[in-house]
């Protein structure tokens, strides 16, 4: 299948997933296949870190979100929601994309997931070649640390957008990668990049 041939009633397609689950590389894949433009959050902040000063780019794992003031990082998000709604024909691929698109009309919301998370750590460790402990550590401190501050940042925003719609009960945590997010929820563990852009070029065209 090439780039460009496969049509979809979607206008855009937002895309989240912790470390190692898969969510960069489908977003980048699914893209091509569609002949969209491809925004990832998580390659923009990390570019803004390192020009103001906030993270070391000769590190090759990533940071978490704490560096950044409160402010910008609300300010790109809320960007990022405002593009869903008046531009089309991109994939959007962040930790809180899926989140930042509940109540967009035309966005497909896509939860990838690893439901082992031995395989998570595993392949942080190989794509920033660092020890599997070292892996262990950073996935689950700075996923700890993100939900910290994202919990505080956006407990109204999960009023309105969740809560308030129905897609979850006020009693429910906030948890911004919960299945029920999401049209499509896709479990990495035993699939391949192949296997699961076709789930999803599928779940596209239906």
């Amino acid at each position: 299948m090439v780039a460009g041939v496969v049509k979809t009633r979607y206008k855009n397609v937002a895309i989240s997933g912790l470390p190692g689950a898969g969510s960069t590389i489908l977003g980048k894949e699914l893209a091509r296949r569609l002949g969209w433009k491809y925004y990832s959050g998580g390659d923009f902040m990390r570019q803004y870190a390192i020009e103001h000063g906030y993270f070391d780019p000769t590190r090759s794992t990533h940071h978490d979100a704490t560096v950044y003031p409160n402010d910008f990082d609300r300010q790109v998000d809320y960007g990022v929601r405002e593009r869903m709604k008046k531009e089309k024909n991109c994939v959007y691929e962040s930790w809180l994309a899926g989140f930042l698109a509940q109540q967009v009309p035309g966005t497909f919301k896509i939860l990838v997931y690893c439901s082992d998370d031995n395989v998570r750590v595993d392949r942080i460790s190989n794509r920033d070649d660092i020890s599997i402990a070292e892996a262990k550590t950073h996935i689950f401190e700075r996923e700890n640390k993100n939900l910290e501050k994202w919990i505080k940042m956006y407990r109204e925003e999960w009023k309105e957008w969740v809560v308030e719609p129905g897609t979850l009960a006020k009693s429910e945590p906030i948890f911004f990668w919960r299945s029920e997010l999401y049209d499509l929820a896709i479990n990495t563990f035993r699939l391949g990049k192949e296997e699961t852009l076709g789930l999803v070029l599928e779940a596209l065209t239906k």
